[in-house]
């Protein structure tokens, strides 16, 4: 089959199923409905029936991940909009990021090496709460596998927006910001994302979440290495 329809069915596939099972989870907002999570288990299920190498699949797949940038670009959007609200309550955010970017680091790194990982592991784990892109790059300056620091960052996120809401409804937050830079800085994008949900304010504090907690790793991340290590 000519390569550039193989793209064309497997961007098809993928752009189908995402609305499908968005459509489900309007219907029914149920939180392990969320389409990220379930089109994601639905490709994996179709390569594996019909037995589709990745590599081929990616053809298609990787017109949908360029989209990716023009997406977290559109995010400042909203946060320009919003950017009185973030004026105002600068200092609390600040504060919000950085301790749940340094909690998020360093709970995980601690929880690996109680367990006995190695050392490769703990550093590939270590920036699992920041931004793909981000993490990526810090495992591997920091010594760990760059390709599977990214799968981490992606299980956080799936766990983000799973438990998320409900913390947030147990804990009785109910603010914009409150809400907002929880997502963002527990599950990056796809806690973004699901801020959407709840309003523009919302995704607004949240893509400023994602975005300070990735810088504030970077910073953190050595030095939490190091305490680990000394």
């Amino acid at each position: 089959m000519n390569l550039v329809l193989l793209s064309l069915l497997f961007a098809a596939l993928t752009i189908a199923a995402y609305l499908f099972l968005n459509t489900l989870y309007l219907k029914y907002r149920w939180t392990l409905l969320t389409p990220v999570l379930t089109t994601t288990a639905a490709l994996i299920v179709i390569l594996l029936l019909f037995d589709i190498p990745y590599e081929r699949y990616m053809l298609g797949g990787q017109w949908i991940g360029a989209l990716l940038g023009p997406a977290v670009v559109a995010l400042a959007v909203p946060l320009y909009k919003q950017r009185k609200l973030l004026a105002q309550n600068l200092a609390p955010i600040m504060l919000g990021v950085s301790a749940g970017a340094l909690v998020g680091m360093l709970s995980g790194a601690l929880l690996a090496k109680v367990m006995g990982f190695s050392a490769e592991m703990i550093l590939t784990i270590l920036p699992k709460s920041i931004t793909t892109p981000v993490a990526m790059q810090l495992a591997d300056s920091l010594g760990g596998i760059p390709s599977l620091a990214a799968v981490f960052v992606m299980a956080a996120g799936f766990t983000g927006i799973l438990t998320g809401p409900w913390l947030l409804k147990t804990l009785r937050i109910d603010s914009a910001i409150g809400r907002g830079i929880g997502l963002g800085t527990s599950a990056h994008g796809l806690g973004t994302a699901k801020a959407f949900e709840y309003g523009v304010e919302d995704a607004s504090m949240s893509s400023v979440a994602m975005t300070l907690s990735a810088v504030v790793g970077s910073f953190v991340g050595p030095a939490i290495v190091w305490l680990l290590f000394m």
